[in-house]
C-alpha cells in the first residue's frame, strides 16, 4: 500500500479505532495506515485480522518521540486515543487529564514538527454539560460537568490554538454516544448500550441511573467512521468544533423498550440514583456537519441496534 494518503490513527485498536481502520482500508484514496495504541482500552485482537495491511506501533500518545516517528511523512492524523468515560474520570481525574489533554498536545506537537498533517481530533458532546437549549449548537457556551468533559474541551482549545498560531490544519469533532458491534460491556465503565444489551440477552437486570427520561443522540459507529473517512480523504478542516451526530433524541426508557423488542423479551431494569457528572439531555444540531459532509447519512437506531445485538449474540462467552 504505497499510493494514496498516509494516515496515522491513534487509539486504532479501540472500539471506534479498529472500525475506522477497516473503513480506511476500503477507501481507494488511502495508502499507508499506521496505528499507535498502548492497549489500555483497545485490544490486539481488534487489529489482528488487519495486521498485514497496517503498521501497528505499541505505545502511548504521551511518548513524544514515538509520536514524532509515527507522524513523520503522514498526511492525516486521526486522534482517537483517550481515557474515555465520565465515571472513569471521576475515579482518576489526573489520568484522564494526562492522556486526554497532554496526549492531545503531544499529538499536535508531533504534527507541527513533522510538516503539519491534518489533525482530526475526537472530542465529546459532554463539553456542553446539562444545557437547557436543545439541539446543542457548536457556538453554545460550554458547561462541562465532569473532569472528562473538561479534558475534551481543553483538547478542542489546543486544536484551535495550533490552527491559529501555527497554521496547523485541524478538525475537532464532537462525538455523541457512539455505539455498535465491538463495544464491550464487561467492565465498570462500559457505555449504556452494551451494558443494556448484555443484560437483556442474559436475562440479568440492567442498572438504570436516573429516572429513564434522560435523552441521548445515539450515533452508530459505522456512521462515525464514514464521516471520519470522508474527512480524511477530503482533507476537511475546521478550526472550531463540529458535532458528529444527526439530531436524534431517544430517552433511556425508550431505548430499553426498543432493545427489548429487538431481543425478544423485556429488559429487566433496576433503578439507581443518578451518577455525578451525567447530563440530563443531549442532542446535536447537525447543520454544520451537514454543510461540511452533505453526503453523510446516519444509520437509524433500530438498524444499528439490530446489528449490535447480532454481534453480541455471536460473541464467544467466557
Amino acid at each position: 500500500m504505497n499510493a494514496g494518503l498516509r494516515v496515522l490513527v491513534t487509539g486504532g485498536a479501540g472500539f471506534i479505532g479498529h472500525h475506522l481502520v477497516r473503513t480506511l482500508l476500503e477507501r481507494p484514496e488511502i495508502g499507508r495506515i499506521t496505528v499507535v495504541d498502548d492497549y489500555s482500552t483497545g485490544t490486539r485482537d481488534n487489529l489482528a485480522p488487519l495486521s498485514r495491511d497496517v503498521d501497528v506501533r505499541e505505545g502511548s500518545v504521551l511518548d513524544g518521540d514515538l509520536m514524532q516517528r509515527a507522524a513523520a511523512g503522514t498526511d492525516v492524523v486521526v486522534h482517537l486515543a483517550a481515557v474515555p468515560s465520565v465515571p472513569r474520570s471521576l475515579a482518576d481525574p489526573a489520568r484522564s487529564n494526562a492522556v486526554n489533554v497532554t496526549g492531545t498536545l503531544t499529538v499536535l506537537e508531533a504534527a507541527r514538527a513533522t510538516g503539519g498533517p491534518l489533525v482530526i481530533a475526537a472530542s465529546s458532546s459532554s463539553v456542553y454539560g446539562s444545557r437547557p437549549r436543545l439541539p446543542q449548537r457548536e457556538d453554545a457556551i460550554p458547561s462541562p460537568a465532569s473532569p472528562y468533559a473538561v479534558t475534551k474541551l481543553a483538547g478542542e482549545g489546543y486544536c484551535a490554538a495550533y490552527a491559529r498560531c501555527f497554521a496547523l490544519p485541524v478538525l475537532p469533532l464532537r462525538f455523541f454516544n457512539v455505539y455498535g458491534p465491538g463495544q464491550l460491556p464487561g467492565h465498570a465503565y462500559a457505555a449504556v448500550i452494551p451494558k443494556m444489551l448484555a443484560a437483556a440477552l442474559s436475562g440479568r437486570e440492567f442498572t438504570l441511573h436516573g429516572d429513564g427520561t434522560q435523552t441521548r443522540d445515539f450515533t452508530y459507529v459505522a456512521t462515525v467512521c464514514q464521516v471520519l473517512a470522508d474527512a480524511t480523504a477530503g482533507r476537511v478542516t475546521h478550526d472550531g468544533p463540529v458535532n458528529l451526530a444527526f439530531g436524534t433524541r431517544t430517552s433511556l426508557t425508550d431505548l430499553a423498550d426498543l432493545a427489548g423488542d429487538i431481543v425478544g423479551s423485556p429488559v429487566p431494569v433496576r433503578a439507581a440514583p443518578p451518577r455525578p457528572g451525567d447530563v440530563a439531555h443531549s442532542q446535536a444540531d447537525p447543520a454544520l456537519l451537514r454543510s461540511l459532509f452533505p453526503k453523510a447519512e446516519p444509520v437509524g437506531l433500530r438498524q444499528g441496534l439490530e446489528a449490535t445485538v447480532a454481534w453480541h449474540r455471536a460473541r464467544p462467552r467466557a
